[in-house]
């Protein structure tokens, strides 16, 4: 399956998060600090999307919107407005990772993820453009995507445009009064710091995979928030294990049957002042997907109750 197809239309078939008070995003929201959220895919069936996270019980959403990509328009800016009015959900994040091509793993993934590939640095950055104008017709305070696999090296030559690309995407967000967020998992928690540095932008962010740092075999997640914890404004509650094979990347797991330990990662963060969601995002799919994530929700709730309080 698509990473991005999260509770999509196939899913669909069955029965803006608070800032880190620097006050950029076209809304403040009134979420509870440490809200959980679900990571949707609304495009087919963005109705009972958005009413399948209120069903569930969350008062937020991450948006996944890789189908949209060339036809955001007013129109649908309008309905999803009015959607998430309706159901009383709020949308924290948006996300594009597209066009394709992206081929998850360590093979390809290099040459096809993100921002650091020449060849489509420029469709994708078009894309991002489009998925943050949307969003300020919305009223959606952050822009995330996968940058790709930085280099470590900084003398590496894909190294200065891959910091110009950022940095584009990232001014191009903070004039629609927004954060751009990069997805962890394809680098380093230091290159991404160094990222940061470099692009040298006010509203340039962490979105925090908890899972994708095991995943990608680059950081344990309590690790990485010590060196990247006071640039995270969104996260991706999710679990797995390192990788076997030096080709696939590591199993993604139910909440609770991985490595990732929540209660340390969520106390950390709770205590450098984060705020935002924590944002379920489960890779299996129908009925399995919605078993699971009713599961993992009881299961952060208890940590989040005990953190947070």
């Amino acid at each position: 399956m698509d990473r991005r197809t999260f509770l999509s239309t196939t899913s669909a078939a069955m029965a803006a998060t608070a800032l880190h008070s620097s006050g950029l995003g076209a809304e403040e929201t009134k979420l509870k600090p440490m809200a959980l959220g679900l990571l949707v895919s609304p495009f087919g069936a963005p109705e009972a999307t958005i009413r399948r996270v209120h069903d569930l019980g969350f008062t937020n959403c991450f948006l996944s919107l890789d189908g949209y990509i060339g036809g955001f328009t007013p129109a649908i800016a309008t309905e999803m407005t009015e959607l998430l009015a309706k159901y009383e959900v709020t949308a924290t994040t948006v996300e594009v990772v597209g066009p394709p091509p992206l081929v998850w793993n360590f093979l390809r993934g290099p040459s096809t993820i993100g921002l650091v590939p020449p060849g489509t640095r420029a469709a994708r950055i078009d894309a991002l453009r489009q998925v943050s104008d949307f969003a300020k017709l919305v009223g959606i305070p952050q822009v995330q995507t996968h940058c790709g696999f930085i280099p470590e090296d900084p003398a590496d030559p894909l190294y200065p445009g891959a910091v110009e690309a950022i940095r584009t995407v990232a001014q191009h967000c903070q004039g629609n009064g927004q954060h751009f967020l990069m997805e962890t998992g394809q680098e380093t928690p230091t290159t991404m710091s160094r990222m940061i540095r470099d692009v040298g932008m006010p509203n340039l962010g962490v979105g925090l995979d908890t899972a994708n740092l095991i995943l990608y075999g680059k950081a344990n997640p309590v690790d990485a928030v010590d060196i990247l914890g006071p640039h995270v404004l969104s996260i991706h509650a999710k679990d797995g294990r390192w990788p076997t094979d030096p080709s696939q990347l590591g199993e993604e797991v139910l909440i609770g049957k991985g490595l990732v330990d929540f209660r340390t990662v969520f106390t950390k963060l709770h205590r450098i002042g984060y705020t935002g969601a924590v944002t379920i995002e489960r890779e299996t799919s129908g009925p399995q997907q919605i078993e699971d994530v009713r599961q993992e929700k009881l299961y952060l709730e208890k940590i989040l109750n005990e953190v947070v309080g």
